[in-house]
């Protein structure tokens, strides 16, 4: 659901522009505050990821959640994914991110989960909407919220991380790349990987404030690449700035993205006999991993982007793993939303059972050439929707075995256009003639 604040993944933009001014997060923070009471909430976990601005709208929040009456425990810098697991073994009633995942560090975003430690319903954004409309208003002395720091937190989500690695396997034999991205999980996730045996060495595990995501992480895979073959290792993790993408670099210094890590696990899940129904990707799923699956007979079904609807059409259909290229995985039997490090443990899980290295286990799968392109459009809704841009597609599909695919962002002002295509050349071809036909129309460059 996206609405006047919410967007496919929850509220983010530009630190004092817009809906990320002081007073907008303040407002925010109560209306969250009122809605979830009237859910039933009593108190609200707030974490965060390691940009500068995240000081600034943690205050902000907490005042405005105390103002109506939620009392708020503080956990400091932790993975997205660890506010999901705490909000659940704590008994919250519902927890709070502020980060803006894999955007630079002068964007930042708030998004909630509920107590199951799920992205929170429709109902409860539209019931936040509404409340964002109307004036604030502070209860009773009495009755205002409280504020505590819980110590610990991050030790409970490493011991969560390190469960989700069979006790028969090790990672002794293992040397390891860790690229933190400079983010939420600079001292947690080399924890977790040294704990469990392995020679971890870590890059992008200095962040200032300022430089999350800036060259590193699962956005900037080249730096994870380039140390992977330096130090010989077996292979590479990168995370993003929150903890919630996942992007591997084989021992060659291949990238291995989401898609080919999903088809990785679902084609693992298979040969072990636990692979339930089938697999949910979404509109920008390679079609090569799609083509791939339907060889092995494994069911596949193309949700809307954004991990909250690969979770929806998961739950829909009683299947467990999803994800999405960008390196968002979902496997429900672990945890109930995306979880970088709980996916990486899963690959080397995978890697130790079938003892083979990274690179040979996504054979089987041939991924397409994509490119994509962003416009800069403020009426990429109206380009989506036009009847006519939409013939001139279908018309230039049938001139090739591939696809197209326009999509506007629902993070950034923008019109994502994406061709896949036997060869990189081909896709871009089709992307610049939509482009160029985008722009003769409707006036832009």
């Amino acid at each position: 659901m996206s609405g006047l604040y919410f967007g496919t993944d929850g509220v983010r933009g530009k630190v004092g522009e817009g809906k990320m001014t002081p007073g907008q997060i303040l407002h925010l923070g109560w209306a969250a505050g009122m809605a979830l009471r009237n859910h039933g909430s009593a108190s609200v976990l707030i974490g965060k990821d390691t940009r500068l601005s995240g000081y600034l709208l943690e205050g902000a929040l907490q005042a405005g959640f105390t103002a109506a009456g939620v009392d708020v425990k503080m956990l400091g810098p932790i993975p997205t994914p660890g506010i999901s697991y705490l909000t659940q073994t704590f008994r919250a009633e519902a927890g709070v991110v502020i980060s803006a995942s894999h955007n630079p560090y002068y964007d930042n975003g708030v998004k909630l989960f509920g107590p199951d430690g799920k992205k929170i319903s429709d109902e409860i954004q539209k019931d936040i909407e509404a409340y964002m409309a109307m004036p604030m208003s502070t209860v009773n002395s009495d009755d205002i919220g409280r504020v505590t720091r819980i110590e610990g937190a991050a030790e409970r989500y490493i011991e969560f991380c390190k469960g989700r690695f069979p006790s028969r396997y090790s990672l002794e034999s293992m040397r390891i790349v860790v690229d933190c991205a400079n983010g939420a999980t600079y001292h947690i996730a080399p924890k977790v990987f040294r704990e469990l045996g392995a020679e971890v060495i870590v890059i992008g595990d200095k962040p200032n404030g300022s430089n999350i995501n800036e060259g590193v992480g699962a956005t900037s895979p080249g730096a994870l690449v380039d140390a992977v073959k330096h130090h010989e290792a077996d292979l590479g993790i990168a995370f993003d700035g929150d903890g919630d993408r996942l992007i591997m670099v084989d021992e060659n210094g291949g990238v291995v993205d989401g898609d080919q890590l999903v088809y990785i696990l679902a084609r693992d899940a298979l040969k072990n006999g636990r692979l339930v129904g089938g697999v949910v990707g979404t509109l920008m799923t390679n079609k090569g991993m799609e083509d791939a699956l339907v060889k092995l007979g494994i069911p596949f079904f193309r949700a809307q982007v954004g991990d909250r609807y690969v979770l929806a059409e998961l739950e829909k259909r009683g299947w467990h793993i999803g994800g999405e290229g960008s390196g968002h995985i979902l496997n429900l039997r672990n945890s109930p939303t995306g979880d970088a490090i709980v996916a990486a443990l899963q690959v080397l899980t995978t890697i130790e059972r079938c003892q083979m290295p990274l690179s040979k286990l996504n054979q089987g799968y041939t991924p397409m050439a994509q490119c994509m392109k962003n416009m800069p459009l403020d009426a990429r809704d109206d380009v989506v929707n036009d009847m006519d841009v939409d013939a001139e597609i279908k018309a230039l599909e049938s001139t090739f075995d591939g696809r197209v695919l326009l999509r506007p962002s629902g993070t950034e002002p923008l019109l994502r256009v994406m061709a896949e295509a036997g060869t990189y050349a081909k896709a871009e071809e089709v992307v610049n003639k939509i482009v160029a036909l985008i722009e003769d129309k409707y006036g832009v460059a």
